[in-house]
């Protein structure tokens, strides 16, 4: 195998585990909200920092605990620090929380533009490799035909 067939065969299984990990992240969001349906308590959370991809949030649950989940609230875009927002958790497990009427549909369209842009990406890059590699072999058919010729 010459050198652009293998570049161009690691390009596409990039690609291909990029586009199966974008796929994986949203099934995951989807188990997520599935646990949250099949046990979901509600509660008023304040927003203790937010940012696009992790907003931290503080929240009581009805047995008086308060919760402050390490890896934050599910579905984070648009809050701000201070604000109380309504979220749903699963009873079984309150660190796993979501901002309520927001669900694994938020990440579609970011799932969707990673497969996007990573085979807008290594589509033609590969298309690339494979003249190039058949540019190099044409090359290499040639030189051996001029040396059976003398």
């Amino acid at each position: 195998m010459s050198g652009p067939e293998r570049a161009r065969r690691a390009v596409l299984i990039v690609a291909a585990a990029i586009s199966a990990l974008a796929v994986i992240l949203f099934l995951g969001a989807l188990r997520n909200d599935l646990t949250i349906r099949s046990d979901t308590g509600t509660a008023v959370a304040e927003v203790l920092s937010a940012g696009s991809l992790r907003s931290a949030v503080s929240f009581v649950t009805p047995d008086g605990v308060t919760h402050n989940p390490e890896l934050g609230v599910l579905y984070p875009t648009g809050l701000t620090t201070g604000q109380r927002i309504a979220v749903e958790y699963a009873r079984s497990d309150p660190d796993l929380v979501r901002v309520t009427g927001r669900d694994a549909r938020v990440a579609l369209i970011p799932t969707g533009s990673v497969i996007v842009v990573t085979w807008l990406i290594a589509t033609p890059v590969s298309i690339w490799l494979r003249r190039k590699g058949g540019a190099a072999a044409a090359a290499t058919s040639e030189e051996k035909d001029r040396q059976l010729q003398v």
